[in-house]
Order: structure tokens, then C-alpha cells, then sequence
């Protein structure tokens, strides 16, 4: 089930009704709503795959009560590992085992032997490097003695298994959920308002951005080997705002319906192309992702401290897991191992934290520069992207040899400016710009206004003719 599903259009106020108008007497009864339909959320997707959401579920909660329990190191440890080990094993089974054997298999052909892997060929369960960081983090915490193990298994269930969050995040840490899953939620309607201004921007994100934009890459990269110069850039920049407009978009939704029940969410995007430097874009990026990283593998190997030599270690571990974690294939990790290179200039020179707080534009120099840096950032994003979006490292190479040729025609200006492209992207850009210090652009007086346009471009330009996935739905 899809969030821009007739589907889910059923489903979000049947449950909407059911949790304030007959399961609202205690929070007991909310949260076993919420499971039963974030369960039934995940089976529309496979039903076969609901015993690892259970399974996981069981096992964070089993160890996470004995690791607070033990009274020895050793046993502390046994079961934090115990944790770990499953949960790492199961995400590494159904979604790098192939991977690993393939590439194993490859690397022996080089020495001459030939070797057939025995693949699994499985399908990825979906969300399930989502919903296996979420225990993670909380079995993690507990064994550092930051959190008390929760003993109610049907609080921990719903952190776990919260339909808004589950398949694409954001990737939720007990320390912010779980508090509000253990009170009874009154109904607020500001907060619902908000929720529902949300949906209709994440919705606008997803199939008039995103959509729209992915028609235009999907063209370009399937057929580039016979693009000029201009599309193939043109491909690497639709491609750049459809996974932002596909993955933001989500997001967004995914906040607004959780609103909707009372209930905030980690924010998971914060207008990453405005962003003047690298540094800065991932603090803005799929920051759940970013932080969970950062505070859990960064800063305890370390983070910037010690010697150079172990600072540019960690930065290219945690750039390399996050690629690797978008998939497996060695373009994921060859995109992770650009942005650490886009790092390390600014961890030298100790200008990784420069750009930290929002500044306005201004007719000087400092504006100048400053839309500069917004658009240098922007190129090098894009750049990233297109190994990020090939098929393999030869494509991505390739399409980029062929952007050096410099060619351009009149009639692949045509083709890849569309007055939808035209007339959407600008409205889109210009809203997030004179609104980004807002935790979505139409929260303000104007809400109103900008509802009903933005709901008339869904409308007049909205991809509604094909079910399309969300993107990170593959991760």
C-alpha cells in the first residue's frame, strides 16, 4: 500500500475515524489500533514477510529487557550481540547475500576460476533496513545505559511497527517515539491542520516533482548513450529533484499523517539543495539516516578528534556504510566514496561546521557568493547522483565522459524543457526558498492560498495514470 494510493486514501480515515472516535479511551487502546493497522499496512505488501517485522520485534524487546537485567558484563554483552548479530544477519541475508556471492564469484574469474554462486534470489522485504536500525538504536542505547529497557510489548510494538514510519523512515529513535507512544494522545486540531497541509505537500512533492521529473530522467539515462551534453546534465538534475521530491516527499507525508494521530516524527529532510557545502547538505539530507550514522558509528570510532589519518578513516567508513546501506551494488558505495572525497577538503581545513545557521539574501558580494556556493554544492550533488542512479560504475563513467563532449542542439532544448517542467519546478523551488526556515512551506498565514494552488497543480499535473513507487521503498 502506497501512500499516493487510492488504497491508502481508504485506509488513512477509516483508521483516523476508528482511533478518535472508538478507540480513544485510554492510550492501550490507540496503540493496539495503530498496531493492528500498521500490520495490516505492511501484509498489503507481502503478508510473507510480516513474521521478520514480528521476529525482530520480539527479539529487540527480549534482549533489550536482559541486557538491563544482567548483572555481569559478559551477560550484558551476550545478549547485546545476540541482538546485533540477528538483526545484521537477517538484513545481510535478504539484502547483500546475493550481492556478496556475486562479487566473490567475479573477483575469483579474475584468477581464473570459474565459479557458479549459489544465489538466493529473494525479494528485499520492504522497510526492512528501516524498521531493523529503529531496534537497533534502541537495543544500542540500552546497553550504553542511555535509555531503561521498555517492558511493554505493546508500546515497544508500535515503535517499532508505526505505519507512517515503516517502510521509508524517517528512522525513529526510542529516546523521541517511545515517550509519546507510552501517553494517551488527545485530538488537536492545529496539529491536525498541519498534518493535513503536510500530506498535500509531500503529495505535491511525490506525483508532480517527482513523477514528472522521473519521466524525464528515466528517458535520458535509459537512452544516453544518443543524448548531447545538455540532456545528459539535464538527466543528472531531473533525476536530483525527483529522488529529493520522491524521498522528501514521503517523508513529508509520512509526518503529516502521523500528525494526524498526534504524533511527531523525526524531521527527515530540511531543503538539502540549498545547502553551500557538502557539510551542510548532510546535515540536511536524510538526516535520521545521517545522525543515526553519526552517533552511532562516527563519534565512537572517534568522530574528528585523533590524528589525521583516523579522521579521514571515519569519514570514509560512515560515507561507505551509507552507501552500502542504499543498496547492494558498487555504485551505492562508489557514491558514498564521492561525497566522503566532497568531505574531506572541509574536515582539513576545519570548515565542516561553517555554514550551520540560515542567512537571507541581499543585493552585495556576500549573496553573491553565497548563491554561488548554493549552486557549486548543487553540481557536485548531481554528479554523485549519476552513479547513484546508473545501472553500473562502466554507465555512470560513461554518461559522464559524454557530458564532456560538450555537444548541444536547439531541438534537445525542446525536448527536455517541457512547459510542465517550466512551470512546476519554479513554483516548487521558489516556495521551499521563501519558506525554508519553516518545517514545511505552507505553514504560515497563507496556508490556505498556497493549499488550494498547490492542490490545482496535483490535479492539472499530477501523475496519477501509473502506481509509482516510492523510491526508497528498494532500501
Amino acid at each position: 500500500m502506497f501512500f499516493n494510493s487510492v488504497a491508502f486514501s481508504l485506509f488513512l480515515p477509516i483508521v483516523f475515524f476508528l482511533y478518535w472516535f472508538v478507540f480513544n479511551k485510554n492510550k492501550s487502546t490507540q496503540n493496539g489500533l495503530l498496531i493492528i493497522a500498521s500490520y495490516y499496512f505492511y501484509s498489503c505488501w507481502d503478508w510473507r514477510f510480516l513474521f521478520l517485522l514480528v521476529f525482530s520485534t520480539f527479539l529487540d524487546y527480549f534482549t533489550g529487557i536482559q541486557i538491563e537485567k544482567s548483572k555481569s558484563n559478559n551477560r550484558r554483552k551476550f545478549w547485546f550481540w545476540l541482538s546485533v548479530s540477528v538483526n545484521l544477519g537477517f538484513l545481510g541475508v535478504f539484502k547483500y547475500y546475493d550481492f556478496f556471492a556475486t562479487s566473490f564469484a567475479e573477483m575469483l574469474g579474475y584468477f581464473g576460476f570459474k565459479v557458479s554462486p549459489i544465489l538466493l534470489n529473494v525479494i528485499l522485504p520492504v522497510g526492512i533496513s528501516f524498521y531493523t536500525f529503529h531496534g537497533l538504536s534502541y537495543v544500542i542505547d540500552i546497553y550504553l545505559k542511555r535509555i531503561k529497557a521498555e517492558y511493554n510489548f505493546v508500546d515497544y510494538s508500535l515503535f517499532v511497527s508505526y505505519f507512517p514510519l515503516l517502510v521509508a523512515g524517517p528512522i525513529e529513535r526510542a529516546t523521541h517515539l517511545l515517550p509519546q507512544v507510552k501517553i494517551k494522545r488527545e485530538f488537536n486540531l492545529e496539529k491536525a491542520k498541519e498534518g493535513f497541509l503536510q500530506i498535500i505537500w509531500g503529495l505535491f512533492k511525490k506525483v508532480v516533482i517527482a513523477d514528472n521529473c522521473a519521466v524525464y530522467a528515466n528517458n535520458i539515462f535509459d537512452h544516453y548513450t544518443s543524448m548531447d551534453s545538455f540532456s545528459l546534465v539535464m538527466g543528472s538534475v531531473y533525476f536530483a529533484f525527483q529522488i529529493y521530491g520522491d524521498f522528501s516527499g514521503y517523508s513529508d507525508i509520512a509526518l503529516g499523517v502521523s500528525k494526524l494521530f498526534g504524533i511527531d516524527l523525526l524531521k527527515n529532510f530540511n531543503y538539502p539543495y540549498f545547502s553551500r557545502d557538502i557539510a551542510e547538505f548532510w546535515r540536511r539530507w536524510h538526516i535520521s539516516l545521517s545522525s543515526w550514522f553519526r552517533d552511532y558509528v562516527y563519534i565512537p570510532l572517534g568522530g574528528s578528534k585523533g590524528s589525521k589519518i583516523m579522521q579521514i578513516r571515519n569519514v570514509f567508513i560512515i560515507f561507505l556504510l551509507s552507501g552500502f546501506w542504499h543498496g547492494a551494488n558498487w555504485t551505492y558505495i562508489i557514491w558514498g566514496a564521492i561525497n566522503a572525497f566532497y568531505f574531506l577538503p572541509l574536515l582539513l581545513r576545519k570548515t565542516n561546521r561553517n555554514n550551520i545557521e540560515q542567512k537571507s539574501i541581499a543585493f552585495n558580494f556576500s549573496s553573491l557568493k553565497m548563491i554561488c556556493s548554493i549552486l557549486f554544492t548543487f553540481g557536485l550533488t548531481c554528479i554523485a547522483w549519476i552513479f547513484f542512479r546508473s545501472e553500473s560504475i562502466n554507465m555512470a563513467i560513461e554518461y559522464i565522459k559524454r557530458i564532456t563532449l560538450f555537444t548541444f542542439s536547439l531541438d534537445s532544448l525542446k525536448e527536455q524543457l517541457s512547459y510542465i517542467i517550466i512551470i512546476i519546478l519554479p513554483y516548487f523551488i521558489l516556495l521551499e526558498w521563501n519558506n525554508r526556515r519553516k518545517e514545511c512551506p505552507l505553514f504560515d498565514r497563507y496556508s490556505g492560498i498556497k493549499a488550494i494552488i498547490t492542490l490545482i497543480f496535483i490535479l492539472l499535473f499530477g501523475q496519477f495514470d501509473i502506481q509509482s513507487k516510492f523510491i526508497y521503498f528498494q532500501f
